[in-house]
């Protein structure tokens, strides 16, 4: 017995250590005022690649904009059978990147660093769009075909695999069964850390639910696990569903937001004027908080739009698509979509409303407040059931980027595709009825050790990405030259 505590307390031990790593201030700079700007790992990792691969691209967010657009509304017909177009792995990956990060997470870096977070997430979105460029790029440059679900897979497990194996003495690109270290510790990585957002979805819905309408939460999980299992476990169901949901869901919330900007429009430039205030720290300055005002915007920011997280790639590489930087183009338009647009709705629903209204307010709550002062009790049962779209679509979308990691440990057969599933439908089941903030954690850690393992291959092999966009900026030029 004493041995089991021991080692439990050591396995506790090493995982707070290893969150800390991730996530806490492993510097922290001095400002004026006596507040600090603490910077974690992370942070150190993704913001000066952001800024590295947004000067290697040429400032792609916005001088490839009107192509991100022009691509995004393009029709192509597909040449593999069960394969899915570029826009809809643009749409699977927005299914995850859409999700609560969108509400949560804005309202979270707003209760905690005020509105100059917002500008902040606007930055790194920006900084993000190249970033996701890259990976979606080299995904679709080391795709494979996929011999169970049909059509591609791929991902940084397998541009992970490339980048290491093929230095390795006699190692070949083809097979699996020579794995890399790093390709099966970043799977391992992201398997845990989608079994962890599953509890974390089931959870935010039953509570939610609980609050709008009174609904015991073992009835709300009930139905959304029978709802989940009945389209996980069918081989295409997945991004049918996501075609129809994810588009409907980010219209209509965008929709309300732009009533609720409308009947507010006096109040707009004195929104804006805070972010900008804030966003400098002209008031936080003086108390201290500066920091706290650009770390929740990036930290929020970074993880809301998954920009060097590797999750994205997973859906990219499925993308039939006749050109590599295309499916980099759609990713990095992903990012505007997330950030840009639909965490940007989340916060000026929420300062637009009076600040004595919302004052003291944190998390749903302050939300919830918001809608309710907007819209009325049905403001409050719109958020519930927004929560639960959203939710409801990053679970079939992990899901979705589960399938090649699980392929990549395990092989192609069915059996380990299925139990993958039931076992992230048992934790959607466990999630809706307690919260367990260990589970929680280990989800955090999960995308920290994946963003670190993308990030070993993704700065070395970004070279071939920069590449592919460099060959379709010289193809574009020369068809345009042959239309004049």
């Amino acid at each position: 017995m004493d041995l089991l505590n021991t080692i439990r307390q050591l396995f506790i031990t090493l995982f707070h250590a290893v969150y800390h790593i991730l996530w806490g201030d492993l510097i922290a700079i001095p400002l004026p005022g006596g507040g600090s700007l603490g910077l974690s790992l992370l942070v150190l990792i993704l913001i000066p690649s952001g800024i590295y691969f947004t000067l290697r691209t040429k400032a792609l967010p916005f001088r490839l904009f009107p192509e991100m657009l022009r691509v995004t509304l393009e029709k192509k017909k597909l040449s593999q059978k069960d394969a899915i177009s570029g826009v809809q792995a643009l749409i699977v990956s927005t299914a995850t990147r859409v999700g609560m990060g969108n509400l949560v997470g804005v309202v979270a870096a707003i209760s905690a660093g005020g509105a100059g977070a917002v500008f902040w997430m606007w930055i790194i979105a920006l900084l993000g769009s190249s970033t996701a460029f890259i990976e979606g790029t080299l995904a679709q440059l080391y795709k494979e075909k996929d011999p169970l679900y049909g059509g591609f897979r791929g991902g940084p497990a397998y541009y992970i695999h490339h980048f290491f194996i093929k230095k390795e003495k006699g190692a070949g690109r083809e097979g699996r069964r020579k794995r890399s270290l790093t390709a099966v510790l970043f799977a391992l990585s992201g398997l845990i850390c989608w079994c962890g957002i599953s509890q974390v979805i089931g959870n935010s819905v039953s509570s939610a639910f609980e609050n709008a309408f009174h609904i015991p939460p073992l009835y709300t999980t009930i139905v959304l696990v029978a709802i989940s299992a009945v389209i996980v476990l069918r081989k295409d169901a997945t991004v049918k569903v996501l075609d129809i949901m994810v588009p409907v869901m980010a219209a209509c919330y965008f929709l309300l937001t732009i009533f609720i900007i409308v009947r507010n429009i006096g109040l707009l430039p004195a929104v804006f004027q805070k972010i900008f205030l804030e966003a400098f720290g002209l008031r936080q300055a003086v108390a201290g908080g500066f920091g706290a005002v650009i770390m929740n915007g990036a930290k929020r920011g970074l993880f809301s739009n998954e920009a060097g997280s590797g999750s994205a790639p997973c859906a990219a590489a499925a993308a039939d698509i006749d050109h590599p930087a295309k499916e980099g183009l759609l990713q990095a338009f992903g990012v505007f979509i997330d950030t840009i647009v639909i965490c940007s709705c989340s916060a000026m629903i929420m300062l637009l409303t009076p600040a004595d209204l919302t004052r003291g307010l944190e998390g749903m709550d302050l939300l919830q407040t918001s809608m309710e002062h907007h819209m009325g009790q049905i403001g409050v049962v719109f958020i519930a059931g927004i929560l639960w779209l959203f939710s409801f679509s990053t679970f079939i979308g992990i899901l979705f980027y589960a399938r090649p990691n699980v392929a990549y440990l395990f092989g192609d057969n069915w059996l380990s595709q299925t139990l993958y599933k039931v076992l992230a439908l048992v934790m959607l089941f466990i999630g809706g009825l307690a919260a367990y903030t260990f589970v929680w954690d280990l989800g955090d850690i999960g995308v920290g050790l994946m963003t670190v393992f993308n990030m070993i291959a993704l700065i070395p092999l970004a070279p071939k990405a920069l590449g592919a966009l460099e060959d379709y900026e010289r193809w574009k030029r020369m068809k345009a030259d042959l239309e004049r």
